[in-house]
């Protein structure tokens, strides 16, 4: 399984790595859009774990690239803000398969992670 994580905050990401490798995922972090897109022009993805809010960049804007280079890949939003609380996000994004809150203990991230990027 090829895992994608975009996450501004470095040890938030790191831990989520840490975490979802423990599932034997070859796994990249990156921590802006212009990475992630990089990324994703060279490298094939199951699934993508991508923090609604980027310091650098648009999430919406990766997920978007994601669905036109990638369409079978999955993506796992994580935020810590109330924006698409109400699940509008599932309508507006394709290829999101879960929205989690940011704080979600990185274990049960990584099981999500690893439901979806091998129910392909």
């Amino acid at each position: 399984m090829r895992v994608l994580i975009v996450e501004s905050d470095p040890n938030l990401g790191w831990l989520w790595k840490r975490h979802v490798e423990r599932y034997s995922a070859s796994v990249t972090l990156v921590g802006s859009q212009e990475e992630a897109v990089a990324h994703l022009e060279h490298e094939d993805v199951e699934i993508i774990v991508l923090d609604l809010v980027l310091k650098n960049g648009s999430a919406i804007a990766v997920a978007d690239y994601a669905a036109y280079r990638h369409p079978e890949a999955k993506v796992v939003f994580v935020t810590n803000t109330t924006f698409f609380s109400d699940g509008s996000i599932f309508q507006h994004i394709p290829n999101a398969c879960a929205f989690l809150p940011s704080a979600t203990p990185p274990e049960d991230l990584a099981a999500v992670v690893e439901h979806y990027g091998t129910s392909q």
